[in-house]
């Protein structure tokens, strides 16, 4: 016997979930395909190469953990209107 199956709301919840990582790993995959042209061009270290490849990496998980803590001090549907009005409350 199957389990139940998924609602509307459920699919559109993936859907959410699904698109930044995909859009992150589209991002990764196009800076990959530009290292060697930024190594051509920049002539880094490979230390250096490799902070280039992984400080994006750091600056999402930043941005997420921001985001996530400034969502459980304001509230996840007032910090979107924050940020459209400008207020500082």
């Amino acid at each position: 016997m199957a389990g139940p199956k998924a609602t509307r709301r459920e699919w559109i919840g993936l859907g959410v979930i699904a698109l930044p990582c995909l859009l992150y790993s589209m991002d990764l995959t196009v800076l990959n395909l530009a290292v060697p042209k930024l190594s051509e061009a920049l002539k880094p270290s490979s230390a250096q190469l490799l902070w280039i490849v992984d400080i994006y990496g750091f600056l999402i998980a930043g941005s997420l953990i921001t985001m996530g803590t400034l969502g459980d001090r304001i509230g996840r549907r007032r910090l979107p209107a924050r940020r459209r009005s400008g207020s500082r409350r």
